[in-house]
């Protein structure tokens, strides 16, 4: 093998192992900026994730799509937080906040049959 080809197998795998240590230090949630913690929801009879934990002071987006068409899935209610938000049908539907305290917060459907946990953390 010459020096060259050495050199070139050494550059290629150099560049694979960056490639692959980038990959696996990328945080779980998709965000556009890091400086908030975006969370999908999707409401399908359910809430998926039903809990959720977030960091106290930090901007939170929660992007709720809502999959099921029924009239109790129209709505998410945060009440401790004073959220009210109708839920658009198949499109995600941005809920955005800052959370100034710590603790469990439960989030509802309209008409509290659905529930889900917001557990703001330090």
């Amino acid at each position: 093998m010459t020096n060259q080809m050495r050199f070139s197998a050494a550059l290629f795998f150099g560049l694979l192992a960056t490639a692959f240590a980038r990959c696996a230090n990328r945080p779980p949630e998709t965000t556009k900026n890091a400086a908030v913690q975006e969370i999908k929801v999707t409401v399908k009879s359910e809430y998926s994730p039903s809990r959720i934990v977030v960091k106290k002071g930090q901007p939170v987006r929660l992007l709720f799509y809502r999959e099921d068409d029924s009239e109790c899935t129209a709505q998410v209610v945060i009440p401790d937080l004073k959220v009210k938000q109708d839920l658009v049908l198949k499109k995600d539907t941005a809920v955005d906040f800052v959370p100034e305290h710590e603790g469990e917060f439960v989030f509802a459907c309209g008409m509290d049959m659905m529930k889900g946990k917001l557990v703001v953390e330090k």
